[in-house]
């Protein structure tokens, strides 16, 4: 299948998948009633249709950060938690929920400040470091660091509602988000998304390795910043709207490589579409759930990707004892 072909047929899927979003849940509701006059257009305008959109720019954000990380790190296992910014951004809304009490404009500017403050910090530790050793072991320590103090506060919290808001806000959902939810995070995300999209040349150069990279004119310094800013832009206001929701950027990229090819760059588009769908599919079938509640979109991540991730490293063990 030709790029151009499988970006159409990706581009069909998410929209396929988000008019199905708008019209699948607890109560179904028929498209028909944009037009119809129906009075459960209320659900789709004012609960469903901003859940798609941010549903759509979520898993797009997190699948094209996943494919960028994969190619700047040479590591097809790399995911967009090795940053260690959804950490810090999960350790301010923590903070936020557990010290403050503070609504969903306090959640997320705490989560985005301290997204911001673990991006410094990622910079600090990477700057001038070039090789993508020094990358992840940073990343790894701010995502220690970051939850063990998450824990902390969870565990001298003094009340167990507040103790109970904020572990069910760390499992990640797309519940009850409104339109205030998306207009907030939307903002980073295209631009984290803009920054990320800027790599795919020089990842494609980075193949040929670091040397000869640099030979053919790439600024290595520069594509770090643009992997670090895109990627904790994309990832800190993901977190910081919708909790912690993981894999996507693991599973996604690996789902398409085979249909793109080993250049990282031509993988970009195509993952930020196929993000968007998995999310979009994810988080239609969390509501279709039997009983009163929805499964956490999280959760279900997690139990998507946790057997996949696993697949993937006993495939690469057994090609590195062969």
């Amino acid at each position: 299948m030709t790029r151009g072909r499988l970006l159409l047929a990706l581009s069909i899927l998410a929209a396929a998948l988000f008019a199905a979003s708008l019209s699948v849940g607890k109560a179904s509701v028929p498209l028909s009633a944009w037009w119809s006059g129906d009075p459960r257009f209320a659900i789709i305008a004012e609960l469903r249709l901003p859940r798609a959109g941010l549903a759509t720019i979520l898993g797009a954000s997190l699948g094209l950060s996943g494919a960028v990380l994969q190619g700047w790190l040479r590591n097809p296992l790399a995911d967009p938690g090795v940053l260690g910014v959804s950490s810090a951004a999960a350790l301010g809304a923590v903070a936020a929920i557990v010290l403050g009490g503070a609504g969903q404009w306090g959640i997320f500017a705490a989560a985005m400040l301290s997204a911001g403050g673990g991006l410094a910090l990622l910079a600090a530790l990477t700057w001038r470091a070039e090789t993508p050793a020094a990358f992840v072991l940073a990343g790894t320590v701010l995502a220690s660091l970051a939850a063990a103090l998450t824990a902390f506060l969870i565990s001298v919290a003094p009340d167990p509602y507040v103790v109970a808001a904020a572990i069910d806000w760390l499992m990640g959902a797309l519940t009850d988000r409104s339109s205030d939810d998306l207009l907030r995070a939307a903002p980073f995300m295209l631009g984290g998304g803009a920054l990320l999209l800027l790599t795919g040349r020089s990842l494609d150069a980075l193949t040929l390795g670091v040397d000869a990279a640099r030979s053919l004119g790439v600024d290595l310094g520069r594509l770090q910043l643009l992997v670090i800013a895109g990627a904790g832009l994309c990832v800190g206001a993901g977190v910081a709207v919708t909790g912690v929701v993981g894999f996507v950027g693991l599973v996604v990229p690996h789902l398409l490589r085979p249909l793109v090819g080993a250049r990282p760059g031509a993988l970009l588009l195509p993952s930020a579409l196929g993000g968007a769908a998995l999310v979009l599919a994810a988080d239609t079938l969390c509501r279709l759930a039997p009983g009163a509640g929805e499964v956490r979109l999280g959760v279900a991540m997690a139990l998507i990707g946790a057997p996949f991730f696993l697949a993937l490293l006993l495939g690469e063990r057994g090609r590195s004892w062969g």
